[in-house]
């Protein structure tokens, strides 16, 4: 379970997005624990809803759809939220950029099926632009 670095959506291969709305659906659900997320709770729901609005309009932008959001509208039931422009700041810095990069680069390498050159390219543009 991971929540990608925000700046990682636009080119997350369409498996990594669909499975990372079931995560963020999973944890609406059950508030899920798991090592790689629990950080999460630390933040105020602000976040989790910002960072779930950009996975949403990611995948809008893909036209993909969105079939379930019951359990996300149960979950921020208590709204409104404030925008969070960079969710989870303190945890999805730049050393967390770079793990996300490297399981994506080390997908890419192994052969996934959805994640092909041109997308890999713009991935590495993108941790260029960072460095």
């Amino acid at each position: 379970m991971r929540l990608w670095h925000q700046s990682l959506l636009s080119v997350l291969p369409k498996s990594q997005l669909l499975a990372q709305w079931r995560e963020l659906n999973s944890i609406y659900a059950k508030e899920d624990r798991h090592i790689l997320i629990n950080y999460i709770y630390d933040y105020s729901k602000d976040d989790l809803f910002s960072y779930t609005q950009l996975v949403l309009q990611e995948m809008r932008a893909r036209d993909i759809n969105i079939r379930t959001v019951d359990k996300m509208e149960r979950y921020f039931a208590n709204g409104p939220f404030e925008k969070v422009m960079n969710p989870f700041i303190h945890h999805h810095n730049n050393e967390y950029f770079e793990i996300c990069y490297f399981n994506l680069k080390e997908k890419f390498m192994r052969g996934q099926k959805d994640f092909d050159t041109e997308r890999f390219e713009a991935l590495r543009k993108i941790y260029e632009a960072m460095e």
